[in-house]
């Protein structure tokens, strides 16, 4: 096993995608099952494969001159599904460190066994950042319970990234196959990042149907940021474009979605935007790079 090096040349590279899933292992292993993975691949309408490989991952990353965050969740107390394998993904990443970088994913509801793990994917894989979908995972960020796994995020020095806003897992489908919205309301994170100012937290998505909150918190909390990834830039609430061109340009982060959302797509829909120039810098790469911690 390599643990994880960056291996990225940040000078040379255009943008970093912060939001992209690895969605099956080297096992042949999805991370959901089968009726959430064709309810999502109804919902999203993407046209492409759904589930590439890490190497696909990384080729389709390399031509576009552009580095990629990837992940999994790992939600298998809340769904009873286990996980693509979280630590292959990290090991494989290792290969590709010219492309990718890799985030863990604990289960929240596993307690102490996901505090350990939390160290032990920093220490021996070499990850740069966990990825929470509170949903998916059936958890208030804000529980106390959960606080101990925060706190080992902080030590590690790395941020956490959670999912806010609506899904598209489950979508469509009876009772949404169980997954509950509430959880990803991102005030929940507004008390994890007050009580952890030594925390970067990472919203993900524009948090529909809380983007004002949102916008609030951002605005609010020097260590929350927003990623854009999960929609298309066509479907971006108006007043979330204005903040992203004043108030929160050092804030906002490029993220597609991938491969649920194309990167091409993203950024063709992305071009029709009235963003002014001075932003595009920041948000395709250099907030990013304060995010991850990396100095050049």
């Amino acid at each position: 096993m390599s643990r994880y090096e960056y291996g990225v040349d940040f000078d040379a590279i255009k943008a970093i995608d912060i939001h992209t899933h690895v969605e099956i292992d080297g096992c042949g292993h999805h991370s959901l099952d089968d009726e959430l993975m064709a309810a999502s691949e109804k919902y999203f309408k993407s046209g492409e494969e759904r589930s590439p490989s890490i190497e696909a991952m990384a080729q389709h990353y390399r031509e576009r001159n552009m580095a990629a965050v990837v992940f999994t969740v790992d939600a298998q107390s809340a769904t009873g599904h286990p996980p693509n394998n979280v630590e292959e993904i990290a090991e494989r990443a290792a290969e590709f460190n010219d492309v990718l970088i890799p985030f863990g994913s604990v289960d929240p509801l596993q307690g102490k066994a996901a505090v350990k793990r939390v160290h032990r994917l920093v220490d021996e894989f070499g990850v740069k950042g966990f990825k929470f979908h509170p949903s998916m995972q059936g958890f208030e960020p804000n529980d106390r319970q959960f606080y101990p796994l925060y706190e080992a995020i902080v030590e590690c020095g790395v941020p956490a990234l959670f999912h806010t806003g609506q899904t598209g897992i489950g979508a469509g489908m009876p009772g949404g196959h169980g997954i509950k919205l509430r959880y990803s309301d991102p005030m929940l994170l507004d008390d994890v990042a007050a009580d952890f100012p030594d925390l970067t937290v990472i919203m993900a998505h524009p948090a529909v149907p809380w983007v004002d909150e949102q916008i609030s918190i951002a605005t609010h909390k020097a260590n929350v940021y927003i990623d854009l990834s999960g929609w298309s830039p066509k479907y971006f609430p108006p007043q979330l474009v204005r903040a992203a061109n004043s108030m929160l340009r050092n804030k906002v982060l490029f993220g597609s979605d991938f491969p649920v959302i194309q990167v091409d797509r993203w950024l063709a829909d992305y071009a029709k935007l009235e963003m002014k120039p001075e932003v595009e810098p920041l948000l395709f790469k250099e907030n990013a790079m304060r995010v991850l911690g990396i100095k050049r």
